[in-house]
């Protein structure tokens, strides 16, 4: 039937230097359902679907959008063809308003002027349909990461399109906001339209797919209807081989106290009171609804933030936090949760991400010792798995996963006692994430620390020595991970949100 896809990608072909990132992949989308793409990082999904784009030009193959073949030469193309894209990392211009952002480039105008009444009451009326409660006025900086996933997708709703693709649309949300973001997509279903939804979670995809396609290594693997799949059979489609064990076991305990933190609050009040112990060779995690203060708390002992009150204490002595610098110096490092906008030096090479953070010690009478780089280098590729074709790459050129474990073989190269690690997994494949748990899992047997803040509890539950609970920027619960439950911690997340202005 000439209707019975509405998109078709046939054998699209897309090489990089050194790498042949598609090789003859197809994907065809039916009307109306929710096609999820999955693979490892490095498989190819981003890849295949900034080809459809218009962000990357094809080598090879042709896509079909409603009978007709297009090629779209640029993104502003796409969109006017009706196709929208929430990419995974996002791109916004954090210093204008949100309805800005959504309606950039396209402003509606009066006369030689941007008729602000207008815009605004647009960007109202798409919220409302999503049922977003965002202020169009505000600053989109001072947004959360989760308010700020949801403007990209009402800004992908607001083009009318008849195909979206979401790329780790849940990847910054809590379940609160997944459920919700799942509602959306069931509304725009019924009007007709399709997702490509791009996930590395098992739960999400079996939940709300119609049909999945599966990728390896820049190759179509498999397409299923959904019913036909479960957990197990996706993972050994997607790694080529069985994984046992969502999360490795560990065979140590941790030790002696070595982080002490009393009566801790920020200066801008994010939390307050925090109270916690951290032992040697102890992986603590935090769990929390977004706006909890939980990345406020890691950045603030980091020195990335302002203290406003309260001590802390390395083996027994009291130390000062104030700036990353100070930090450092005291054997703390810092993964961030949003590696593309404060993580990476995107257009800079692998091997200048991986010694960015420790420079002097590959100082040689006043040169770097390039020969010291590239051995310190080539080994943390080595040991964490990064997928590069050499360390001269370009670190932009990497998929989320790998740009990831280059962020965290950095702060490896540091030596710390104590590593924070601000939602480590996100947008990374069960097979890096499980590769990552060994990591953690190698450097807490050695001795450091871990301090883990995550949104997913079956990762926090798995991973985890103890769980930290925190709510509308309060400190709610400490549990052993052993004896936690989900429930236990969603009413403990839950525990000082209120209706009337708090935090959700």
């Amino acid at each position: 039937m000439a209707d019975e896809y509405v998109l078709e990608m046939r054998d699209i072909t897309k090489t990089f230097p050194g790498v042949k990132a598609l090789d003859h992949v197809t994907l065809k989308v039916r009307p109306a359902t929710v096609h999820s793409l999955m693979g490892e990082n490095g498989a190819g999904k981003s890849t295949l679907m900034n080809c459809l784009f218009g962000i990357y030009a094809l080598d090879g193959g042709e896509i079909i959008l409603d009978g007709r073949k297009v090629e779209f030469a640029n993104s502003a193309e796409a969109l006017r063809n009706h196709v929208s894209m929430v990419h995974q990392e996002l791109n916004q211009v954090l210093d204008r308003n949100v309805m800005e952002n959504i309606w950039l480039g396209r402003f509606p105008m009066k006369g030689c002027f941007v008729n602000e009444r207008k815009m605004y009451e647009d960007t109202k009326k798409i919220f409302k349909e999503l049922n977003i409660d965002i202020d169009p006025r505000i600053k989109t900086g001072t947004l959360q990461v989760a308010d700020r996933q949801m403007l990209e997708i009402a800004k992908a709703v607001s083009y009318d399109a008849k195909v979206i693709v979401m790329d780790e649309p849940t990847s910054s949300l809590t379940e609160n906001e997944v459920e919700h973001l799942f509602r959306i997509i069931a509304m725009l279903k019924q009007r007709g339209v399709s997702i490509i939804y791009i996930s590395h979670k098992m739960e999400e995809i079996l939940k709300i797919s119609d049909d999945v396609t599966i990728m390896r290594d820049g190759r179509w693997i498999a397409t299923e209807r959904k019913e036909n799949l479960d957990t197990d059979k996706i993972i050994a489609l997607m790694v080529g081989r069985e994984l046992k064990e969502r999360y490795p076991k560990r065979d140590t305990e941790p030790g002696e106290v070595i982080l002490k933190v009393e009566d801790f609050s920020s200066a801008v009040p994010n939390f307050k009171g925090i109270n916690f112990e951290l032992r040697k060779g102890e992986i603590l995690g935090i769990a929390g609804l977004v706006g909890a203060g939980r990345t406020e708390l890691l950045e603030t002992l980091f020195g990335i933030r302002m203290k406003g009150s309260g001590k802390i204490f390395l083996n027994g002595k009291e130390i000062d936090n104030s700036t990353p610098e100070k930090a450092m110096k005291n054997g703390f490092a810092m993964l961030t949760e949003e590696r593309r906008q404060n993580g990476i030096f995107a257009d800079l090479s692998v091997s200048f991400n991986c010694i960015i953070a420790n420079l002097d010690i590959y100082r040689k009478n006043g040169f770097l010792n390039s020969k010291r780089i590239h051995e310190k280098v080539q080994k943390t590729i080595e040991d964490i798995h990064v997928k590069t074709p050499n360390e001269k790459t370009r670190i932009g050129n990497l998929s989320g996963g790998n740009q990831q474990k280059v962020i965290l073989g950095r702060w490896l190269l540091t030596n710390p006692s104590i590593l924070l690690l601000d939602e480590p997994t996100r947008g990374i494949d069960v097979g890096a994430k499980y590769e990552i748990y060994q990591l953690m899992n190698q450097l807490v047997a050695a001795g450091k620390s871990i301090i883990m803040v995550s949104s997913e509890m079956p990762e926090l539950l798995g991973v985890c020595n103890r769980i930290m609970v925190m709510s509308n920027g309060h400190q709610s619960g400490i549990f052993e991970a052993r004896e936690a439950t989900q429930i236990k911690i969603m009413e403990a997340s839950a525990k000082y949100v209120t209706t009337g202005g708090a935090k959700k």
